[in-house]
């Protein structure tokens, strides 16, 4: 299980640091070439929605069938357990969550920069007509 958590942790980790240099004030022939890479790696790389939204039903279906400790009946190593898991929970909700609103941020801004090229296009020829 500790394998898909750490592939979702460095897709969150790589969709960062792209969604950073995306951001990043460069050179128009410098942000039109990552532009146009990153473009190209967006369609592949959709595959860690669904794969953020299965991880997230997985976690929805372990809290529901998930031993409670609660009262006398536990021992103070029990609940410790509990709570750990507890908090593994919201920790690996709050990846996929970003997962997903990572990779939106990241196209969003590639598809704006596409339609600001097409935009400087039309301009242009405007302007030489």
């Amino acid at each position: 299980m500790g394998l898909q958590w750490m592939i979702l942790t460095y897709v969150v980790a790589a969709e960062a640091i792209v969604a950073f240099l995306l951001t990043l004030p460069a050179p128009k022939a410098l942000k039109n070439s990552l532009v146009s890479i990153i473009s190209l790696i967006l369609q592949p790389a959709l595959f860690i929605v669904p794969f953020a939204g299965f991880q997230l039903l997985d976690i929805y279906w372990k809290k529901e069938h998930r031993l409670m400790c609660s009262g006398e009946t536990c021992t103070a190593a029990e609940r410790d357990r509990f709570e750990k898991s507890i908090f593994k929970s919201q920790r690996n909700v709050i990846l996929c969550c970003s997962a997903c609103l990572l990779y939106w941020c990241v196209y969003r801004v590639c598809k704006y920069h596409k339609e600001i090229q097409s935009m400087e296009e039309v301009e242009k020829r405007y302007k030489e007509e």
